[in-house]
């Protein structure tokens, strides 16, 4: 079992990522053999990015636990060439809505008319969306 220093040591790229996208780690200790790691997101893209590093190390993510809820409010804090000037898009997954696409990208579900309004052009009603759908998440 590889000791929590030889750990970080590994994922070393990946701590150097979370800094880079602003991510604010509240959590990182051993247990049980894995590593588990904890932080906030600014933004999808920004956890994305981490956990594509987390996955070019270890394609398994056997000796790993990670977890980067995102809070819209920490972009506004960071340096303005960190944050996203433009809309995103995002692939809607099964089972999600409106609400929980617009708690994920802005902390708030009550926010979805915004999604809604700037994808009318391929919504029709706010209440059903398709996986699959690609959708604009306006900044």
């Amino acid at each position: 079992m590889a000791s929590f220093e030889e750990q970080k040591i590994k994922y070393q790229s990946v701590l150097q990522q979370v800094q880079a996208q602003g991510i604010q780690l509240a959590n990182l200790h051993q247990q049980e053999g894995k590593l588990f790691m904890k932080g906030t997101a600014p933004s999808l893209e920004a956890a994305n990015k981490v956990w594509d590093e987390i996955k070019r190390i270890n394609p398994r993510l056997d000796d790993i636990v990670a977890d980067f809820p995102v809070d819209p409010s920490l972009a506004s804090a960071m340096p303005r060439s960190k944050t996203q000037a433009s809309d995103q898009t995002y692939i809607v997954k099964p089972g999600d809505t409106l609400s929980k696409i617009s708690k994920q990208f802005y902390g708030n579900s009550n926010d979805y008319m915004r999604i809604f309004n700037a994808n009318k052009d391929k919504l029709k009603d706010p209440d059903h969306v398709n996986a699959g759908q690609e959708l604009k998440i306006p900044a």
